[in-house]
């Protein structure tokens, strides 16, 4: 484990297979939040995941001291800075965020779809947007702005795009979508609570909710269940994310919903031994985000 005063590396794991000469050969996929940022690379030859990190943000309580903390992170960070990545994917989480069918989607209206959602401030933050292609989904989302420069220069000579981490797990679940039944998926975050259902191959119910305490999780997750219609007892559910197998939480959260089982890494990976060591339901949204394509 590192630590630093603005940061922590909770996890690191390099497969043996890592050369730092085959950048160019080689995904960066980046996840940037409030409290906590990941790191992945996947090999273009593969699909293989070569390499992962799992940091926490110290104390952030502005947007400019979140871009200093990741300052000092990419200058003290041995291959981040290269520029010649094959593909540079960066997603952001945040709340300011709405989604919409893409057929509906006027690039030149933005700003007035995510004034539903959220308030932006247009000097310090940019409205962006990304799509999943397979699904017709356009997100449209917040990032700021300084953040969007300072990469846009770092990875100026490589392939870059930026998404949104409901994009992420949109594309992801849907590309793991159960054959039998329709479940509901949920993606564990820290402090955040994503909920996802699909029928027939299509995206009926996505949201996220901020958690102050356990009771939240519950509460959220039976309110949506009653309004889709689903029973606690014996609808499915399908886990993903930051709860253990046998944490009390997660012991605690049986006794409301019956049916859980957890998730599978995204299918369109292969992983070493070495990554063995971390649960397979646990970073699915840093992992999903490879599948994003626009």
């Amino acid at each position: 484990m590192s630590l630093n005063a603005n940061y922590k590396l909770l996890k690191k794991i390099k497969d043996d297979r890592f050369d730092e000469e085959k950048l160019h050969q080689y995904r960066l996929l980046i996840q940037i939040g409030v409290r906590d940022f990941q790191v992945a690379v996947v090999a273009e030859s593969d699909q293989r995941l070569l390499f992962f990190e799992d940091y926490i943000l110290n104390d952030l309580n502005s947007y400019d001291e979140q871009l200093t903390v990741l300052r000092g992170l990419f200058e003290a960070h041995a291959v981040l800075q290269a520029g010649f990545w094959k593909e540079v994917k960066i997603s952001i989480k945040n709340n300011k965020f709405i989604q919409l069918p893409t057929t509906l989607f006027l690039s030149n209206s933005t700003a007035e779809y995510l004034k539903f959602n959220a308030t932006i401030d247009p000097a310090a933050e940019l409205v962006l947007n990304c799509e999943n292609l397979s699904l017709n989904i356009t997100t449209v989302y917040a990032a700021q702005k300084e953040l969007v420069n300072w990469f846009q220069v770092i990875y100026q000579n490589t392939k870059l795009t930026f998404h949104h981490q409901s994009s992420a797990l949109i594309q992801g679940v849907s590309a793991n979508i159960h054959k039998t039944g329709n479940p509901l998926y949920i993606y564990v975050d820290r402090f955040k609570l994503h909920i996802l259902a699909f029928q027939g191959g299509h995206l009926t119910f996505y949201n996220q909710f901020t958690i102050k305490q356990f009771s939240d999780y519950v509460k959220y997750i039976m309110l949506v269940m009653k309004n889709l219609n689903m029973d606690q007892q014996t609808s499915e559910v399908v886990l993903w994310g930051y709860i253990g197998k046998n944490s009390p939480h997660y012991i605690e959260f049986v006794k409301y919903v019956r049916n859980v089982s957890f998730g599978e890494r995204p299918r369109h990976l292969t992983f070493g031994y070495l990554f063995d060591e971390l649960q397979e339901h646990h970073f699915f949204d840093l992992y999903s985000i490879d599948l994003l394509t626009a």
